[in-house]
């Protein structure tokens, strides 16, 4: 069992699904650093002078002031902050958005790469064997279809 968990992890490894799963956390922790100062450094600063000024990180609700005592803090205040809340939505919808622009663009060049039909990219060996694998069937119905006609006469 141990020897089969071993061989398992390497056949994995070897075919390059841990590259990509790699490539792809590096990738995704690149993005997520240029998405959040996007938000960060272009769309909240015109949204907050929008807003005269206000700094949407430190938007709150405030439920119970601090209270202090000989300017120490003996009761802590509670708040619910939004702000920051807000910001993460932002982020999350340019992600979510960028995210289904890009797949929308792999699907169409996938779309593309798969008809056998379009000779402006080169397609697949699979796709082209199954699509000769398809016209010679079609032939071979054709001619089984008149043999049938031609024997019923």
């Amino acid at each position: 069992m141990k020897f089969k968990l071993i061989e398992d992890f390497k056949e994995f490894a070897v075919k390059g699904n841990m590259i990509d799963i790699a490539i792809g956390v590096i990738i995704g922790a690149a993005f997520n650093k240029v998405i959040s100062v996007l938000v960060k450094e272009v769309l909240m600063p015109p949204l907050s002078f929008m807003t005269q000024g206000a700094k949407w990180e430190n938007k709150k609700i405030i439920l119970r002031e601090a209270v202090l005592v000989k300017e120490k803090i003996t009761i802590d205040e509670i708040a619910i902050g939004y702000g920051k809340l807000f910001e993460a939505s932002i982020d999350f919808l340019i992600i979510a958005f960028t995210v289904f622009v890009i797949v929308k663009a792999m699907n169409s060049m996938k779309k593309k790469a798969d008809d056998p039909k379009n000779k402006a990219v080169v397609t697949p060996k699979n796709i082209e064997l199954m699509n000769k694998t398809n016209e010679l069937l079609e032939k071979q119905n054709e001619y089984l279809q008149k043999l049938l006609i031609e024997k019923s006469k």
